[in-house]
């Protein structure tokens, strides 16, 4: 594990390696001080930069657009595509029982690393650099940031587009789940009226939801 590689990679070099470790340390480890600190941290500081980030690109955007597509950048989701980005994954000090529990292939753990990572960034250089890193890194994973491509909420679409069509609200259900618990996927409906307008498979209830509304919503667009 060549911490200076991961360093490489980052477009970083920490003065404290201490401050590193801690951040790439999951709590499981159970050897000295774990990430959910700087995690914490770099939580507030992301937010404040992608926030500032959207403001700037999107001038003539609303508060309500401004706010679902901040939302859908600032969640454990988005953060564990980045940090899959980094190879984050490769460099985690985690349990022998989290290692057999693919803990380096989880969302919650590979997210909760990569905001630790630049909450302790933040801690040694301050807001400028992580604003740099975190900028960079957003052209690399997200070349296209709008509110109609990668980030868009499909279920608040689908609410309003119901809302408006039938006055009422889509309702969701969990049909099946299966898997080992590290790896559950759920199969999710949504219904609107009591008919079925969609299935969808996802790694968590939020993520099939998200799939059904999708599919739901381009059906009822397309009958208009």
């Amino acid at each position: 594990m060549d911490l200076k590689e991961f360093e490489k990679v980052l477009g970083y070099h920490f003065k404290k390696e201490s401050l590193l470790k801690e951040a790439l340390t999951h709590k499981s480890a159970k050897k000295g001080a774990h990430n959910e600190r700087l995690e914490f941290l770099g939580d507030a500081v992301l937010d404040l930069i992608i926030g500032e980030f959207l403001y700037k690109k999107f001038p003539n955007s609303r508060e309500g657009e401004l706010s679902k597509m901040r939302a859908s950048m600032v969640n454990e989701k988005a953060f564990a595509k980045v940090a899959r980005h980094l190879h984050i994954g490769e460099f985690l000090y985690i349990s022998a029982s989290e290692e057999q529990n693919e803990g380096r292939k989880k969302d919650s753990i590979l997210s909760n690393a990569f905001e630790a990572l630049m909450g302790a960034m933040y801690l040694e250089s301050g807001l400028e650099i992580v604003r740099k890193i975190m900028l960079g890194l957003l052209e690399e994973v997200y070349p296209k940031i709008d509110l109609n491509s990668l980030f868009y909420d499909h279920k608040t679409a689908l609410q309003e587009l119901t809302q408006a069509q039938f006055g009422v609200t889509p309702e969701y259900i969990v049909l099946d789940s299966f898997g080992p618990d590290h790896q559950k996927e759920f199969l999710m409906s949504v219904q609107i009226n009591k008919q079925e307008y969609a299935r969808a498979n996802g790694k968590s209830k939020k993520e099939a939801q998200q799939s059904c509304a999708k599919i739901a919503f381009n059906k009822l667009k397309g009958a208009k």
